[in-house]
């Protein structure tokens, strides 16, 4: 086995699923995070996992970090709908539809961003240097990488990869021409306790897509975690904001900025509440009481960016994973588990070059190739999910809910619809 040196600009989740399976190829890694602690980059929300998200966590990771990691995944296994606005189904799929029958890696799983990366964490306190803000890089006369930290101080390694998210300052050197464009919609967010709540099944146990007749749309998710395993010391009360031992719904409205005041990013979480209220008058009154019974602390709005297609560049031995690179709207799900396939790859390449069965930019290469081709492909489709929310289209909402009904009533259109869910 060649020596071979890997550093990794970011802390995200598919920079540390990379770490942890270089770590197990026996690849010298470490990843620099510019955060100073640990909870400086915790973020509250649930992520959804799916077969290939779920596969390449359990190629990278250790056998017990894999284990911990099903533990802390949410433990109902509910369906998917689309619905109208008064929570009528257009088409609902159950979990047994959508899921394959096959091992724990198979599958979709609900899971908290703060408990993936905890997992992700866990056994790298060795590897992971807080507290270094990445400046710059520069290649040296033989060929490996030096990088720059605000603190002046630097490390060098045989390859530097950015993970360091979507204003990714490795990227920025790296290909300047890459851009992200404002998609013009806005998304709401906000997360409602379900202990004691009365709303019905459909908004407890199964994702939703509420598609009304005129603009916006609604996303519901459910996180019940496993309390033998996520509940919390009773001497250390809770953030629900950042918390996962507890079990909610999540609900995002997503419209068109141009329909939302001004500056909508910057108001509160009580004034987003209602927000959300006022744009949702006539809905189903269970959908409202989601919003109106979420804790207003959790409640946030954001303006929804995409990254626009990239071609190939001159490899080298600086790399892009996840969101440095193809950067994608939240409206597919499919944002994480595209970094943990980028990770998963890129793993397995720089594996074979430390074995000595590859050399390294032709790994790199083929890499690249590959992870622009999907990533850029699942970068189109949620844009063009996100860019469906904010239309105001009328004929072209009832011609999908027409499509949504024939979905459900046409069973081998179902079966074809259900694996493209499950995908």
């Amino acid at each position: 086995m060649s020596e071979l040196s890997v550093m990794i600009i970011g802390g995200g989740i598919g920079g540390l699923c990379l770490a942890q399976g270089l770590r197990q190829a026996g690849v010298a890694v470490t990843v620099h995070e510019r955060g100073k602690a640990r909870t400086d980059w915790l973020q509250g929300y649930r992520i959804h996992i799916n077969p290939a998200g779920s596969h390449a966590l359990r190629t990278c990771l250790p056998a017990a970090n894999w284990q911990t990691f099903l533990r802390t995944v949410s433990v109902d296994d509910g369906g998917f709908a689309f619905t109208t606005e008064q929570l009528t189904d257009l088409v609902r799929f159950t979990a047994e539809e959508i899921t394959p029958t096959g091992g724990p890696d198979e599958r979709h799983y609900g899971v908290s961003r703060i408990g993936l990366r905890e997992v992700l964490l866990a056994g790298m306190d060795d590897a992971v240097r807080l507290g270094e803000e990445f400046t710059h890089y520069e290649t040296t006369t033989d060929g490996r990488v030096t990088a720059t930290f605000a603190d002046g101080s630097t490390a060098t390694a045989d390859v530097l990869i950015g993970a360091d998210g979507a204003n990714s300052r490795v990227r920025r050197q790296l290909l300047p021409h890459a851009r992200r464009i404002n998609t013009g919609i806005v998304a709401i967010a906000g997360k409602h306790r379900l202990d004691g709540a009365a709303l019905p099944r459909a908004l407890t146990h199964d994702t939703n897509l509420v598609i009304p007749k005129r603009s916006g749309s609604l996303f519901t998710a459910v996180w019940h975690p496993d309390r033998r395993f996520t509940a919390p010391p009773q001497d250390a009360p809770e953030d629900f904001l950042l918390s996962y031992s507890m079990p909610f719904v999540l609900w995002g409205y997503s419209d068109a900025a141009a329909a939302l005041p001004d500056g909508v990013e910057s108001l509160s979480g009580a004034d987003l509440q209602r927000l959300a209220l006022d744009r949702t008058i006539g809905w189903a009154p269970a959908l409202r009481d989601l919003i109106a019974g979420s804790d207003p602390h959790t409640v946030n709005a954001l303006r929804i960016r995409s990254a626009t297609p990239v071609d190939a560049w001159q490899t080298g031995p600086v790399t892009l994973i996840g969101d440095a690179i193809h950067n994608m709207t939240p409206m597919a799900g499919i944002g994480a588990n595209t970094a943990l396939r980028d990770a998963e790859l890129l793993c397995h390449r720089l594996a074979e070059v430390a074995a000595g069965r590859s050399a390294l930019l032709p790994a790199l290469r083929d890499y690249e190739r590959q992870m622009l081709g999907y990533g850029f492909a699942a970068v189109k489709q949620s844009l063009r999910n996100a860019r469906q929310a904010g239309s105001g289209n009328r004929v072209g909402r009832a011609a999908f809910r027409a499509m949504m009904r024939t979905v459900g009533a046409v069973p081998p259109i179902r079966r074809r619809m259900a694996a493209q869910l499950g995908r």
